[in-house]
């Protein structure tokens, strides 16, 4: 089984949370890996599963403007640790759902979110599923939100929930 999981990050907790999810996928042999900018360059959607992750701001998906603020935020202020993704700039979520093509097969949804009350936080991977739906994909699972702290930091022991999510992925796609 083959299995692609597209991220948006923009400090690189997103990317992160990725690559322990690809980790985590059993029976899948070689899951990729990429950006939102790399998968809109190849069809990431001929796979078995097609897995889609992006920061929480403002209460769902990123938007243009906002990652530009992010990003120009890190680079002037270097003093709060925060460093841009390798990816950090590039098109976002948005733009690559409104490029993407219908599609068919098994797919899930992750978030990067504020820790704290969803109701207040919100989490982007709810509209990243509706999406997902939208073109065709039918989820596996509930959408997923893994949690940073107020500087920003994954929390402790996210990576190895991201990696146990991969699992319970790779187990729903064998079973379906």
């Amino acid at each position: 089984m083959k299995a692609a999981i597209v991220y948006e990050s923009l400090y690189g907790n997103t990317h992160a949370i990725a690559d322990a999810i690809a980790q985590g996928l059993v029976g899948v042999a070689d899951p990729q890996v990429m950006s939102v900018e790399e998968a809109g360059q190849t069809q990431p959607t001929a796979t078995d599963l097609l897995v889609v992750g992006g920061p929480t701001h403002i209460h769902g998906m990123s938007r243009k403007p906002m990652w530009e603020l992010a990003v120009k935020d890190a680079l002037e202020h270097p003093e709060k640790g925060l460093v841009p993704d390798a990816a950090a700039g590039g098109p976002g979520l948005r733009s690559w759902f409104d490029a993407l093509d219908k599609a068919t097969g098994k797919a899930a949804a992750f978030d990067t979110r504020l820790e704290g009350n969803e109701l207040l936080t919100g989490h982007a991977s709810k509209g990243i599923a509706k999406r997902l739906k939208k073109h065709g994909l039918e989820l596996i699972a509930e959408p997923a939100s893994f949690l940073v702290d107020d500087t920003n930091q994954l929390l402790p022991g996210e990576l190895d929930r991201a990696r146990e999510w991969g699992k319970t992925l790779g187990a729903a796609l064998s079973a379906s």
